[in-house]
């Protein structure tokens, strides 16, 4: 989707249903799979906590943080990142903190307001506050907690990796900005529309200076559209240079890949482990990219500031956090299987969490299956009918 569609959806808002910007995406409320918890703790911030938790979890426990951009809610968000959706095939626990109006008339989060963006305070203080909550409730592994958000929910993903950059194994920033570049409005703004370079020092100093911690520091994968005008893209190169200071890392990329067709750029350290990546989808506007996993699942469901880039940035998110290895234990399958007393079918052969293969994927299989020369004499290379066939049995849409 591109800006200009982005705008006109936001344009037509105020005409659907009487909606409002900041309350964008209020649909997806009543089907979320998002649970509300209240009394988590101190809430100087005054947010609101949402929470989703699958039946089974991975062992040992992990905790994705997950922070909405500006006009967007808790379960808005879930539904088109699909964050619940990967939750639920991974065995994750999930927690959406969502901003209120009352704190920001566009519901953003307040990634430049000092009051918001420094330990033990306002909005960081009750995110922080709601995290220790679902570490203790659910018995979380405090080693493995992950945070990550778009635009102004990137900001504050900055944000809690600086001030609590011991709670978090990694952070993941999309369409966002680097910590402690603005402390009011104009400067916000200056340096969404603008970026202005620092050097790398004075970024990561930003940083070492929001808490008493030495490291180690958090892992951190970056993600920007490179035609947004909302928030510079420059701003995804102030975030590596922060973090790279951080980590002691070269300048230079150790890589260079393109990641289904974007390009991708890595940086390590000396035992093989990748600390900084960064992703940066060409001609994409303002948002968060969405598209199939390697499984060929899709995640999420296009939207404003939801586009449609052909490379599902949550999934790929959740892989740099480690998370998408893990499949049902044994007695979860078993129970999960059909009785034996039902008439015998034919066993079903596919992963459970997998889905059936993508159709244009199956076709070009089918395809490079064929004889190179075919039996029939009135055949002109291969039987295209037959093809089609075998990719849509293949598929899981023909029997």
């Amino acid at each position: 989707m591109s800006l200009a569609k982005n705008i006109d959806l936001l344009r037509r808002l105020p005409r659907l249903d009487g909606l409002r910007f900041a309350e964008f995406g209020r649909s997806a409320d009543s089907s979320s799979p998002l649970e509300e918890v209240v009394g988590f703790g101190d809430n100087p911030g005054a947010l609101r906590m949402f929470t989703f938790v699958p039946a089974q979890l991975q062992k040992p426990r992990a905790l994705v943080v997950v922070l909405h951009g500006c006009g967007q809610t808790a379960a808005a968000y879930d539904l088109g990142a699909g964050w619940s959706t990967l939750a639920r095939h991974y065995g994750f626990a999930l927690l959406m903190p969502e901003q209120q109006r009352v704190n920001n008339g566009n519901t953003c989060f307040n990634w430049f307001n000092p009051e918001d963006t420094v330990r033990g305070s306002g909005e960081a203080h009750s995110i922080r506050e709601m995290i220790a909550h679902m570490v203790e409730t659910h018995r979380v592994d405090h080693r493995r907690v992950f945070i990550t958000g778009l635009s102004a929910g990137g900001g504050m993903t900055s944000v809690m990796l600086a001030t609590y950059p011991e709670v978090f194994a990694a952070g993941a920033v999309i369409a966002g900005l680097p910590y402690g570049i603005a402390s009011n409005l104009r400067e916000a703004l200056d340096g969404m529309f603008h970026s202005p370079a620092r050097p790398a020092r004075e970024l990561g100093d930003l940083v070492r200076s929001a808490s008493d911690h030495g490291g180690p520091w958090p892992k951190v994968s970056v993600w920007h559209g490179s035609a947004d005008r909302t928030v510079n893209p420059g701003n995804a190169n102030e975030i590596v240079k922060q973090w790279l200071d951080l980590h002691d890392l070269p300048d230079a990329p150790m890589a260079e890949t393109n990641v289904d067709g974007y390009p991708r750029q890595a940086w390590w350290n000396k035992d093989g482990e990748t600390l900084v990546e960064s992703f940066a989808i060409t001609d994409m506007a303002h948002g968060t990219p969405l598209g199939l996993a390697d499984n060929d699942q899709r995640y999420g469901v296009e939207g404003a500031f939801l586009i449609e880039a052909g490379i599902s940035s949550s999934y790929h998110i959740a892989k740099f956090f480690g998370l998408t290895g893990w499949i049902p234990d044994a007695a979860t399958k078993k129970a999960e299987a059909k009785p034996a007393t039902k008439p015998a079918t034919k066993p079903e052969t596919k992963p459970a969490l997998s889905p059936a293969p993508h159709l244009a994927r199956s076709i070009r299989a089918a395809v490079a299956e064929e004889p190179a020369e075919p039996q029939r004499e009135n055949a002109r290379g291969f039987d295209l009918g037959q093809i089609i066939t075998r990719a849509l049995t293949a598929a899981g849409l023909m029997k």
